[in-house]
């Protein structure tokens, strides 16, 4: 069993991950973001380490996916290979933050990839809006997001509306955090658990 949980920056991902493996006993796999080496250097100069930063996630993301489906194990991932190439890379890209070479090769890399690789066989998507994401995003408190401008979250937002609405390569779930207080409230969280339980049902 392979579900990831997909969403904008500050969603939820990683509490839900959490809070998902150990319910269900699943064995949690979190994006390494606060041990990359690119990430404050992209903050700072995205377009100099934006090429770098996007390699360097999928290769991250590449081998974890790999290590899952080789495993045996049921995991819960925290992020996906799809989102940086379709909403983070082109992303960059659009606001010339991406040089069209490296966006290319970025591209071909993970067409590469993903060609390799099996699709999760359950997507949980996070839906927020922009003021959610960014009350969450303060609340943790992240030295290297401080910087993050409310039009990079609303561009994201925007490709992720688009992908998901085109995602076929599985089963989908999409939860609407603007609704949905699974951190802090029980009966929020049981109500994803409620939606999972379906969903996997359906899986066998």
């Amino acid at each position: 069993m392979h579900v990831a949980v997909a969403g904008n920056i500050g969603s939820g991902k990683t509490t839900l991950t959490s809070m998902l493996s150990k319910h269900y006993g699943w064995e949690a796999h979190f994006e390494d973001a606060d041990d990359n080496p690119y990430m404050n250097d992209f903050y700072e100069d995205m377009q100099r380490w934006s090429f770098n930063l996007q390699i360097y996630f999928l290769n991250s993301r590449f081998s974890k996916i790999q290590e899952i489906r080789t495993t045996g194990k049921s995991v819960i991932q925290d992020r996906t290979i799809y989102e940086d190439a379709y909403i983070f890379a082109p992303n960059l890209h659009a606001m010339n933050l991406m040089i069209k070479r490296d966006f290319t090769t970025y591209s071909n890399l993970f067409n590469l990839c993903n060609s390799l690789i099996q699709a999760p066989d359950l997507l949980i998507y996070l839906r927020a809006s922009v003021p959610t994401l960014v009350n969450q995003i303060q609340k943790r408190g992240r030295e290297y997001e401080a910087a993050i401008r409310l039009d990079y979250l609303t561009r994201l937002n925007e490709r992720y509306e688009a992908w998901i609405s085109t995602y076929a390569a599985g089963k989908l779930l999409i939860i609407d955090v603007d609704h949905n207080n699974f951190p802090e409230n029980k009966e929020d969280l049981g109500k994803i658990i409620t939606k999972i339980d379906a969903e996997i049902n359906g899986l066998f």
